[in-house]
C-alpha cells in the first residue's frame, strides 16, 4: 500500500468491519494512527537557517537525497504541519534516527 520509505509504511493495517447502505457486510482496511517519534532517539546531523524562497521538499533533497523525505525533517522539529518549518529565519533540525 505504501513504499518503504513512507512516514506510513510500518503502521499496522488494521480493519473495521461496517454495513453498507444494504446492509451488506464492507470490510474497510486502514492504517493505525502514527505518533511523532521522540526526538531523543535522533541524531542531530545539522542545523538549517530557513531562507526567503526555500521550501521543506528542497531542503528534504539537500540534505536527505529524496525531497519525499520532508517528514523526516518535521519529526526531527517535533512538528505535524510541513508548512510550519518553512518560516524565514527559523532554524530547523536534520536529523537522522539512531534505532
Amino acid at each position: 500500500m505504501f513504499l518503504p520509505s513512507s512516514r506510513y509504511y510500518d503502521l499496522e493495517t488494521a480493519q473495521l468491519r461496517v454495513a453498507d447502505a444494504d446492509g451488506k457486510a464492507l470490510t474497510i482496511a486502514y492504517k493505525r494512527r502514527r505518533f511523532i517519534p521522540l526526538t531523543e532517539n535522533a541524531v542531530t546531523v545539522v542545523e538549517h537557517c530557513f531562507a526567503q524562497g526555500e521550501r521543506l521538499d528542497h531542503v528534504a533533497a539537500s540534505y536527505l537525497d529524496d525531497p519525499t523525505q520532508f517528514w523526516r525533517i518535521c519529526d526531527a522539529n517535533n512538528i505535524l504541519h510541513p508548512a510550519e518549518l518553512e518560516e524565514v529565519g527559523r532554524t530547523i533540525i536534520i536529523a537522522v534516527p539512531t534505532q
